[in-house]
């Protein structure tokens, strides 16, 4: 029965989120040429993701965003364990959000123009040492428009559902644009729906807010002692949360 059901669910998730996706592009397409900062950009994303985690049976809970504060920009730090991280952040973080997104996203017609109109960041992991200087302009070009970044600095989604060590990129981001660090920890999302199988599971997802830390003041030196700083919260969390930690 319970295969039945997972079965159901898994064909239900990609058939509808698939039709959302091509449904809500156009419209965020048309809303970001009108004016590409309008909060209905933002409503739209928000939609398409709430449409993604009813489909997969995730039950969402959200806890410390009293943290944030509205008209602040982030760096917004978070483990990686599923897909379903991406729609649970933008419902999380009740800000104008960004992420990173690998070139290979962007090889895909409509969802690409899409990503673009909104300001998602292109990363080519191929592009080694120019990658830096072509994120690093994206990220200004969001910041200048009041837009909040998530990193997840473990580079990808592991395959175990284990945490794995942070690199360092996200925290030289967050010195050099003076922007305070948001923590967030993430449980239960690899459980769901886990990398590399297209399979849904559903159940519950759990996501805790920490206190931002700023770097007002940091330079790169400090850059080693922040990630470190950022992945004791987030792997304490994660450890208390249930999930395991490199």
């Amino acid at each position: 029965m319970r295969w039945v059901i997972v079965g159901f669910r898994t064909a239900a998730t990609w058939i509808v989120g698939v039709l959302m996706t091509i449904i809500c592009t156009p419209l965020v397409l048309i809303a970001a040429f009108i004016k590409d900062t309008s909060p209905v950009v933002d409503k739209i994303i928000r939609f398409w993701s709430r449409t993604w985690i009813v489909m997969a049976g995730a039950k969402l809970t959200i806890e410390g965003q009293s943290h944030i504060e509205a008209n602040t920009s982030y760096v917004v730090v978070a483990n990686h364990l599923s897909t379903l991280d991406i729609m649970s952040a933008f419902l999380a973080i009740r800000l104008p959000i960004r992420f990173l997104a690998k070139t290979e996203l962007f090889k895909i017609p409509l969802f690409a123009q899409g990503m673009r109109a909104v300001g998602i960041v292109e990363v080519d992991r191929e592009a080694r040492g120019a990658v830096h200087a072509t994120v690093n302009r994206q990220a200004k070009e969001l910041i200048a428009k009041k837009r909040s970044l998530i990193i997840y600095p473990e580079g990808t989604r592991p395959r175990n559902g284990v945490m794995k060590r942070f690199k360092k990129g996200a925290f030289t981001m967050a010195i050099a644009s003076q922007l305070p660090v948001l923590p967030m920890s993430i449980h239960g999302s690899y459980e769901a729906f886990p990398p590399g199988k297209a399979w849904v599971y559903g159940g519950p997802i759990r996501i805790v807010i920490d206190p931002p830390i700023e770097t007002a003041g940091l330079d790169y030196s400090n850059t080693g002692d922040l990630r470190d700083q950022v992945y004791e919260i987030i792997s304490s969390r994660v450890t208390a949360m249930g999930g395991e930690v490199a």
